[in-house]
């Protein structure tokens, strides 16, 4: 699997999932506890982010992290499958 793909979509099954919840960057930056151009570059795929933050991004978004990583997992895997 190429790391920076998968970056890129773990970003944007985030943003996906911050929108559904209703945050701006900037509101869900706060509830996260990070910097608001933090979650912008996470979701742009620019960070490869710490276990801690992805722990705390998943609980923000109430899923567990296991479930975020498949659904960016599944992003992946979804083109080679059409």
């Amino acid at each position: 699997m190429d790391k920076k793909q998968f970056q890129k979509r773990l970003g944007s099954v985030i943003r996906i999932r911050r929108i559904k919840h209703g945050y701006s960057q900037e509101s869900f930056a706060d509830v996260v506890g990070v910097h608001r151009t933090y979650i912008g570059s996470v979701e742009r795929g620019e960070r490869n982010i710490t276990l801690n933050n992805a722990l705390a991004i998943a609980e923000s978004l109430s899923i567990p992290l296991s479930t975020l990583i498949a659904l960016a997992e599944a992003e992946i895997a979804l083109p080679d499958k059409l």
